[in-house]
């Protein structure tokens, strides 16, 4: 195996890259930042690259002390990756990346989200001014997966697991989310069609879906 390659160059931005510039690294980066997951999940997660690349992200950000791999007691006994407390501090700069590269007058609009994409572009988009006045909770339920959300004081969080007494659950895949949170598509609409369940308030999912507002496009050669 070749040596990786380095820019040699004393500034930190070029030492971060040096860090997290291949390509595969700040995705595998992004999968974990919502918790631990196995080989399997990231593999999941980043449908585009090989095992023996994803192997290789993982070696080389692990030895960078961004990702530490860890055991899990029995009866699960499964090997997970994790972020390290270092790792994490990673994640304003995907944020922020998230952001810019949203205005790419070049972004697909038609590439699909994973399910830890669409839910950290929830952290990305939020928009306080939106959310002025609401305080709610929220789980929604995703296939397999379950987050809880909760809003207030002009303040969002959300993570992996399941809300304890939420106001409302939301139950639909990730695609239907991403038409009503980013497509305009009609929340009563997807109701009829039974591509979503509501337990709860209907009136405060109907809010939550106005919380992440897309910037407007870049004006490229302006």
């Amino acid at each position: 195996m070749g040596r990786k390659r380095s820019y040699d160059d004393g500034c930190a931005a070029a030492h971060a890259l040096d860090l997290v510039g291949e390509r595969w690294a700040l995705l595998v980066v992004r999968e974990l930042l919502l918790g631990p997951k196995r080989f399997t999940d990231l593999r999941a997660g980043l449908p585009g690259t090989s095992p023996n690349v994803l192997a290789q992200r993982l070696r080389e950000l692990e030895g960078a002390g961004i990702v530490r791999r860890r055991k899990l007691p029995p009866p699960a006994a499964s090997r997970i990756y994790e972020l390290t407390e270092w790792g994490k501090d990673l994640e304003p700069v995907i944020i922020s990346l998230g952001r810019w590269g949203v205005r790419s007058p070049s972004k697909p609009r038609d590439a699909e989200l994973s399910v830890d994409s669409l839910v950290l572009s929830f952290r990305t988009m939020f928009d306080a001014q939106q959310a002025e006045g609401l305080e709610a909770s929220y789980e929604l339920r995703l296939g397999e997966e379950s987050f809880r959300a909760e809003v207030a004081d002009g303040r969002f969080e959300i993570e992996r697991g399941a809300a304890d007494r939420p106001d409302a659950i939301v139950e639909t895949d990730v695609g239907t989310l991403t038409a009503l949170v980013y497509e305009g598509r009609e929340l009563a609409e997807a109701l009829r069609s039974g591509e979503v369940k509501i337990e709860g308030d209907t009136e405060l999912v109907s809010r939550f879906l106005s919380l992440f507002p897309l910037p407007e496009p870049a004006a490229v050669g302006a």
